[in-house]
């Protein structure tokens, strides 16, 4: 029996780690898509229930986006619940909003753990008590002052996720780490070629979304080619893929998730 070499070993290794996972994931993507007017809107139970909680509360959340883009990327949000307050706010930009003549950032009333269309969320961020309630402010000046309210591009951005990294460089006690994933937050507002990450923890080059580097703490290192990343994150002993996301020991969504 003849052994394999190590090209062959290393080939047949990237398949595995990747190929099949991708394939996985498209093959989902596209056969889950239905009518988005029928698509489940529907609480997934993250979140803390506003009746009941009288603490502050800041979280953040992910979900594939919907029919072909999933297969790419997700669609990210902010919610946010005042001490004492019975309801969250939501923050997020809506892409389809401009067609309609609208503004594409959304701050309203709403469910914060909604399933995107009927992909279920991801939590990222979870801030309770005083914290919280200081960060909401800024939270909210940040919303106000993001600078492509009537502007969005599915690729390379502005989009929804270059709205929730601009929140969070502009809100570093977020420290919030977007997964790899999260197409459109490596797009520098104001065409700045040099920001801090959105966790806080460091910092990214980048040109226009399209090609840059990230080094940072919580995020590890990120290399963003035609705005798929690549990268490692050593303190979660994870590999950073585009389409897939992080494999490893646990990546910090789903740390969040177990909160």
């Amino acid at each position: 029996m003849t052994k394999k070499s190590p090209i062959r070993r290393l080939i047949f290794t990237v398949y595995v780690i990747v190929l099949i996972p991708v394939t996985i994931i498209v093959l989902g993507s596209l056969l889950s898509a239905g009518d988005w007017r029928t698509a489940s809107r529907e609480s997934v139970g993250i979140a803390p229930d506003p009746a009941t909680t009288i603490d502050a509360v800041i979280q953040v959340y992910a979900a594939r986006a919907y029919n072909w883009r999933g297969i790419f990327g997700v669609h990210s949000w902010i919610a946010t619940k005042r001490e004492g307050a019975d309801h969250y706010k939501v923050h997020q930009v809506i892409g389809w909003r401009i067609r309609g003549g609208l503004p594409a950032v959304v701050s309203a009333p709403d469910i914060p753990d909604r399933q995107w269309f009927g992909k279920p969320p991801v939590l990222l961020a979870n801030i309770r008590g005083p914290q919280a309630e200081t960060l909401i402010d800024d939270i909210e000046a940040a919303v106000e002052s993001y600078p492509y309210k009537d502007e969005y591009r599915v690729w390379p951005g502005p989009n929804s996720n270059t709205f929730t990294a601009y929140v969070a460089r502009q809100v570093p006690g977020m420290e919030l780490e977007l997964p790899v994933t999260a197409i459109g937050k490596d797009y520098l507002a104001n065409d700045d070629l040099l920001e801090p990450a959105p966790s806080g923890t460091g910092y990214q080059v980048s040109l226009f979304g399209l090609l840059g580097l990230l080094a940072a703490k919580e995020e590890g290192i990120e290399i963003n080619i035609l705005g798929l990343n690549f990268g490692v994150d050593p303190e979660d002993m994870a590999l950073k893929l585009p389409l897939i996301g992080s494999i490893g020991l646990g990546s910090k969504e789903e740390k969040a998730s177990d909160d």
